[in-house]
């Protein structure tokens, strides 16, 4: 059922191989449309989904989709999940990565912006912001408090204003991809707030893009207003992990 064999996207000659990699546990009901959007959006990509450890029919709606499906036998987080799509990216040759949620909340009609930019500036990382002065969405209580202490602290380690440390919604080029195969937190938090230390620290060149998110178009959010008080401490707690944490050798070819 599954199909996993990086075949190549039908691009023009010479254009980046491009593999949007969407992370989904229990998306079955998102899927489909998510993977429709991506096509339209972006000609000439390949999409792999990247099921950890669903319980339902996510693995088949997103093969019927005609995505490539990476299935994860238990549900290791959007960490796991990612760091398994980027070791398949690395292993079959895309120039860049990009990850894109399943629950519709990102819209892959701003990747085109992402990959113009990636490529104009010679970037690493662009991050899809949402909270840099485009579209309605906004935090409110204990994670708008962490995503501000977030931002300032992570803006100075990266020396680069960031406003949304904590966006999924991201492309990854050539040297990004090599880190991360290598090196990619699967802990909480991990995949966002360390992915940016560990790439700054690799002197890899990162800024962000601001975007329009949506509300989300099924299953169930991450978090609610109880889960919302303890996203400070484990926010906070993630940071001082990532920045105590030694710097990790550079896999060959990361160098800039």
């Amino acid at each position: 059922m599954t199909r996993t064999d990086g075949a190549t996207p039908a691009g023009r000659p010479g254009d980046p191989r491009v593999l949007v990699v969407v992370p989904a546990w229990n998306e079955e009901d998102t899927l489909p449309a998510v993977i429709t959007e991506i096509r339209s959006s972006v000609q000439g990509a390949d999409v792999l989904v990247v099921n950890d450890g669903s319980t339902d029919a996510t693995a088949r709606v997103a093969d019927a989709a005609g995505a490539a499906v990476l299935d994860l036998p238990i549900n290791l987080g959007v960490g796991g999940a990612m760091r398994a799509g980027y070791k398949y990216a690395l292993r079959n040759g895309y120039d860049v990565a990009l990850q894109v949620d399943a629950d519709g909340q990102h819209d892959p009609a701003e990747i085109p912006r992402m990959l113009e930019l990636l490529r104009t500036e010679d970037l690493d990382i662009v991050i899809g912001a949402r909270f840099a002065g485009q579209g309605s969405y906004e935090a409110r209580g204990p994670r708008r408090w962490a995503m501000r202490v977030l931002s300032v602290t992570l803006s100075r380690v990266t020396g680069t204003r960031l406003t949304d440390t904590t966006s999924g919604f991201k492309a990854c080029g050539p040297r990004a991809i090599r880190l991360f195969a290598a090196n990619y937190p699967a802990e909480y938090l991990g995949d966002t707030v360390e992915s940016l230390v560990i790439a700054s620290r690799a002197r890899l060149a990162i800024r962000q893009l601001p975007v329009t998110m949506r509300p989300r178009a099924g299953g169930r959010p991450s978090h609610n207003p109880v889960k919302a008080a303890f996203f400070l401490l484990r926010a906070v707690l993630a940071l001082v992990i990532a920045l105590s944490r030694p710097t990790q050798p550079l896999p060959t070819g990361v160098d800039r």
